[in-house]
């Protein structure tokens, strides 16, 4: 039985349709990814789920009682608000109180105590101690600092934050519009892994290949007002949609060929006049009203870049740089050079120091040791994550040609009209608010307006954010075939295999590694993640830090970071020990299949349809294995540094 049902919906804005009387159930344990391009209204069908749109016409149906949780595409906003008390404002009505509760917890005056026993008591009466208890464990996951502010973090732990609140309440169904935009590539994995074992309800909108690939269990495509479902993975409705888009361009041309012999036959002589029959007009005015009403499908982005002269040979080379902040190494001694045509991809966590050797290398930010020179007749372009230079108030045509009429293309003067439609802008769309438009469409600016000055050196900082899955891929192309040097910050496994020749990996104590290939091909070499909170812990001193965007570094965090002058000497297990020891690999392998065989019976595209009982207890074998493997790594890695 679905637990949401809507029927013949119809939604327009203005002119454009995003609904045209269509149909959507959703069921318990369905992982449902929308896809469609940018401006399609992906966001808005969303909304209409989850009522917070209402329908032209048509019904939206909740099963009595539905819980539901959202994940906003915008990040949350940098505020004062703590991280605890964002995440808390996930659990309805309770928020508040456990926000109270936790700030009071530490402070010992009378007033404080007699609130607190206030608190304790209303908290108890809403069994709030059990959802606290969701909100310190969901906060310990994602590794979030529970008394930092919201306006101390970088756009990739508020990002988080959101997540985190979103996840708290454990709803019925869960709405991500672009979950993974901001997220470094171990939480995204981590995601993966929560929402494949999630017993509810996913709807999602993505557009990381690999995350669409081994999440969705079925996908709706929005395109022209229509909403085509598909059962199965992301591979397989690629090979439907191929053989649906050639059978509708043939039916559509077959059409055509007929619609334009009965032109022909009304349009002959009076003879024929005179003799033609009534009925065949009719039928000739209902192909007519039939062709003027097809909706015709969007067309492919163009984009090329605005290539300058090239530059010196040597495009950079980076003398033992080394920079840290209060204690925490973001990168220690690197040395490098940069040779024009270079494609290089940086991957690390979120706050290892990517966007600062960014900085750095440009000249933004001056290193605390070493130095940068850079090479002859560079022409930079800079792409910024977080859009700082686009004016919301103002319209994609003023963004990007800043009053002119036209624009200079590789030696080819274009209308700015024109070039806009390169990027797939009406007339109407380029001189509509930025503020009004998709995360997609923004992100489309920005890349109009990066692409329309001269430049030899690309430097992009999570480019793919929002983007369709369409203009990514020609996005990829593009930048493969660029003539230039480029630099990539990205976190889409996909979109780094595809673009990048050699990649600078941050794995930690400011080490930057640089290896041939890709991510898939850093993995192959020995690459190791090294997530920020792992990083912290194997620092020097106090102090640490998560990294902003904005500012290289944002929050220091004081956690317990320990470490020793001397190196730890290692000591000589027992017999007994040892042989536990030896005996790990082979019981961790074995674990490791059990895991396996249960995650591929989940991921079956029917298995939430079998009977509930069951259902149930697969997810609960599933979940006490994966506690059982934890437990031996766990003791494997304890033995192991003994």
């Amino acid at each position: 039985m679905p637990i949401v049902k809507i029927e013949n919906a119809q939604l327009s804005y203005g002119l454009q349709v995003i609904l045209d009387g269509q149909q959507l159930n959703l069921y318990r344990g369905q992982r449902l990814c929308i896809i469609g391009r940018n401006g399609a209204g992906k966001s808005s069908l969303m909304k209409v789920i989850a009522k917070e749109v209402e329908l032209d016409s048509g019904n939206v149906w909740h099963k009595p009682g539905l819980k539901l949780a959202r994940l906003e595409q915008d990040l949350p906003l940098a505020d004062e608000l703590t991280v605890f008390a964002a995440v808390a404002e996930g659990l309805e009505g309770l928020g508040q109180l456990l926000t109270d509760y936790h700030h009071l917890a530490s402070k010992s005056d009378e007033a404080s105590l007699t609130r607190l026993g206030q608190l304790q008591s209303e908290i108890e009466a809403r069994d709030g101690w059990r959802l606290q208890q969701q909100v310190e464990s969901i906060l310990s996951r994602l590794e979030l600092p529970a008394d930092v502010t919201m306006k101390e973090l970088s756009g990739g732990w508020r990002r988080r934050v959101s997540l985190a609140r979103a996840l708290v309440s454990e709803p019925d169904i869960l709405l991500l519009d672009e979950p993974t935009n901001h997220l470094d590539i171990e939480a995204i994995q981590w995601l993966e892994q929560q929402l494949l074992s999630y017993a509810g309800c996913v709807v999602f909108i993505t557009h990381d290949r690999a995350l669409l690939q081994n999440l969705a269990t079925h996908i709706a495509e929005l395109e022209r007002g229509q909403l085509s479902m598909w059962e199965g993975d992301y591979q397989s409705f690629l090979e439907f949609r191929e053989q649906q888009l050639a059978a509708e361009e043939k039916h559509n041309a077959l059409f055509d060929k007929k619609l334009a012999e009965e032109e022909r036959w009304i349009r002959q002589g009076i003879k024929a006049r005179r003799t033609r029959n009534e009925g065949r007009v009719r039928a000739l005015k209902a192909m007519r009203e039939e062709r003027a009403a097809r909706r015709e499908r969007q067309g492919n982005a163009q984009l090329s870049a605005n290539l300058a002269d090239k530059s010196g040979k040597l495009v950079a080379e980076i003398h033992n740089i080394s920079h840290a902040f209060e204690a925490h190494n973001l990168i220690n001694n690197f040395s490098g050079r940069i040779m024009r045509g270079d494609r290089i991809g940086l991957i690390g966590a979120n706050g290892m120091g990517k966007s600062t050797l960014l900085k750095i290398i440009l000249g933004q930010l001056q290193p605390e040791h070493g130095k940068v020179d850079l090479g002859t007749n560079l022409e930079i372009a800079y792409f910024d994550q977080l859009r700082e230079q686009l004016d919301l108030e103002k319209s994609a045509v003023d963004n990007v040609a800043g009053g002119r009429e036209s624009i200079d293309i590789n030696g080819n003067n274009k209308h700015i009209i024109s070039y806009l439609s390169d990027f797939l802008f009406t007339g109407e769309r380029a001189r509509t608010p930025l503020k009004a438009l998709s995360g997609g469409e923004r992100n489309r600016v920005l890349l109009a307006k990066l692409f329309s000055k001269p430049a030899n050196l690309l430097v992009l900082d999570e480019p793919t954010n929002d983007l369709d899955v369409e203009t990514l891929e020609l996005l990829e192309e593009m930048l493969a075939n660029f003539q230039g040097t480029m630099l990539l910050v990205s976190h889409d496994r996909a979109f780094l295999d595809n673009v990048v020749t050699s990649t600078l990996a941050f794995e930690g104590k400011g080490r930057v590694i640089e290896y041939v290939g890709g991510y898939q091909d850093w993995i192959a070499q020995g690459g190791k993640w090294c997530s920020l909170a792992e990083d912290l812990l194997q620092s020097d001193g106090k102090g640490a830090s998560i990294e902003n965007h904005d500012s290289a570094v944002a929050v220091v965090e004081n956690s317990a970071s320990v470490t020793s002058a001397e190196p730890k000497k290692s000591k000589k297990l027992s017999y007994k020990l040892q042989r536990e020891l030896d005996a790990l690999p082979g019981l961790i392998e074995e674990q490791e299949g059990k895991v396996e065989a249960l995650q591929a019976q989940t991921m079956a595209a029917d298995f939430y349809q079998g009977d509930h009982q069951e259902v149930a207890q697969v997810l609960a074998d599933l979940a006490e294995q994966e506690a059982a493997l934890e437990a031996l790594y766990q003791r494997w890695e304890e033995l192991d540094n003994s």
